[in-house]
């Protein structure tokens, strides 16, 4: 059954119906979970969370773009609190069009004058709208609608504005006759006495609608007897919100602190719920492609950084600070940057710094006799799928990054093209690749040849920075590699994560892409590098 006939139904079964009021998207939700089978789309309200008077001075399109939120967040009819129709018949006609776009059930107009103002300020000094006029504007909704159980509400303003019951039932019975599909009858007495007369006075089989806002006290009893059709709870989620709200603004205010507040509201993870985390969940698995659904990264930082002097006797080299912050940090303030969570490093000398960052640790014990490879085979259980391996001593701008997440070669590496620390006293990563860095050669599919510290300068084509990226494939490929490895070589976990690279290459296994950067990076080896890091912008 769609929207707008469940809401015919809700009008015009035997017993009495409910509506509640929403504002947006999640009030909605909240509205619908309570177990209620329609929302009244309050104008009031809707004003109100857009921080406006109702006085339509939220335009009506600006109400369709929050109606379209709500409708979209729920699956239970809505019946829009229409004020005037925003306007005259052509209006009103535009009001039903595109609110059937919206999938909307219905609307409730009011006979006052655009602009309205609300019926309980100043309810006595506002004029009503011309019968003959208002009856033009509810014959043009019927007339424009597609869905021939698109609901239209009429509501009377006749007790508002002080008229009294026969003007009330005047109009009425002049509304009845040109199509509502019911008729809301108002009052802001604080007992129901216009209403229930209004009920006995009634002799039409048009529903009725009541909004018992003041007149809050009265037993639903009395009006399931008067034979009142719906009833609408018209402004109470909202005034519920801003109690709350204003509440905890002054305890957050006042106490500085959120010891006391975090335990009377509900978790975030409540607010993820209700927005659909979870079948966004699902939907990143059958739509998404697997090697970008999750990606692990791994950072080696076992070494002690010995060429650093005193400055490691407490610490590892990648916990050394520059500009005042550890460079594991920085590194992982990069990773942060791009959406990257799920991070973990691998100690061995002196981890309890590492541990203190609060991030996932694996550790080697062996760090002092043995390399890269049996680092990273310590942290094996995180290389089950896409992966990137990081060097934790190094720093980089963020178009580094980006540009190794956007690869989808299986497996890629970056390469510092600009021969900047060719000629020093550090031990490089030479890397020799199938072709020269070319500033503009963007579209070139740069392989790797090899990485060997000890080829000469002249061969090199660049210095390998530390970063690899591995997808579903590569990972496979490079365990492949690994297992290898080790039948062919019994010291195998001595080996780098350079040597494993090149052996990947030259023994056929796969090509090994390349992405060459042009000195925007930076590592941490000895005194040298500390005093450059020290006034370098990557930092």
């Amino acid at each position: 059954m769609n929207r707008t006939t469940r809401l015919k139904n809700l009008l015009t079964r035997p017993e009495i119906s409910f509506l509640c009021e929403s504002h947006n998207g999640l009030s909605a939700k909240i509205v619908e979970e309570a177990g209620f089978e329609g929302i009244w789309a309050s104008g009031l309200s809707l004003s109100a969370a857009l921080g406006v008077r109702d006085n339509n001075e939220a335009s009506w399109t600006q109400v369709l773009d929050v109606l379209e939120f709500m409708s979209d967040a729920t699956s239970i009819p809505i019946l829009l609190d229409g004020d005037t129709g925003y306007g005259n018949f052509n209006n009103m006609r535009r009001l039903v069009q595109k609110l059937e776009q919206r999938n909307v059930a219905g609307v409730c107009i009011e006979d006052k004058l655009f602009p309205k103002t609300n019926s309980f300020i100043r309810g006595e000094a506002q004029p009503l709208a011309d019968i003959d006029e208002f009856c033009g504007k509810i014959k043009a909704g019927k007339d424009t609608q597609r869905d021939q159980d698109f609901c239209i509400v009429a509501r009377t303003e006749a007790f508002i504005a002080g008229w009294g019951l026969t003007e009330a039932l005047k109009r009425a019975d002049a509304y009845y006759k040109a199509g509502a599909d019911a008729i809301l009858v108002h009052s802001k007495r604080n007992t129901p006495d216009e209403v229930l007369q209004f009920a006995r006075e009634w002799h039409f089989g048009c529903p009725i609608v009541i909004v018992p806002t003041m007149y809050y006290s009265t037993p639903t009893e009395v009006f399931e007897q008067a034979g009142i059709s719906l009833i609408i709870w018209a402004n109470h989620i909202l005034r519920a919100a801003i109690t709350n709200m204003q509440r905890v603004a002054r305890r957050l205010h006042q106490d500085r602190t959120l010891v006391d507040i975090e335990e009377e509201v509900v978790p975030v993870k409540e607010i993820f719920r209700l927005q659909g985390e979870a079948e966004l969940a699902q939907a990143e698995k059958r739509y998404l492609p697997k090697s970008d659904s999750r990606i692990e990264v791994i950072v080696l930082a076992a070494s002690k950084g010995t060429r650093l002097g005193t400055l490691t006797d407490d610490r590892p080299k990648c916990m050394v600070p520059v500009q005042g912050v550890p460079v594991l940090q920085t590194l992982l303030e990069r990773f942060h940057d791009h959406g990257i969570k799920s991070i973990s490093v691998v100690t061995g000398y002196k981890p309890q710094p590492v541990k203190e960052l609060g991030v996932n640790t694996f550790d080697n014990p062996d760090w002092a006799t043995t390399g890269e490879l049996a680092s990273l085979l310590a942290a094996s259980s995180k290389l089950a799928g896409a992966a990137i391996i990081s060097y934790g001593d190094i720093a980089f701008r963020k178009y580094v990054l980006t540009n190794l997440l956007a690869s989808m070669a299986p497996i890629t590496i970056v390469v510092d093209g600009s021969g900047k620390n060719f000629g020093s006293h550090k031990a490089l990563d030479l890397v020799e690749v199938s072709q020269p860095y070319q500033p503009s050669g963007y579209d070139i599919a740069y392989k790797l040849v090899r990485i060997d510290p000890g080829m000469p300068i002249a061969e090199a084509s660049g210095e390998w920075v530390g970063l690899v990226k591995l997808t579903d494939q590569g990972t496979a490929i490079f365990l492949e590699a690994v297992e290898l490895l080790k039948r062919k070589d019994r010291d195998y976990l001595k080996l780098g994560i350079a040597d494993v690279l090149t052996f990947i290459v030259q023994s056929g296994l796969s090509e090994v892409a390349v992405q060459y950067t042009h000195g925007d990076w930076l590592d941490l080896d000895d005194l040298q590098d500390l005093v450059e890091a020290r006034g370098h912008e990557i930092c």
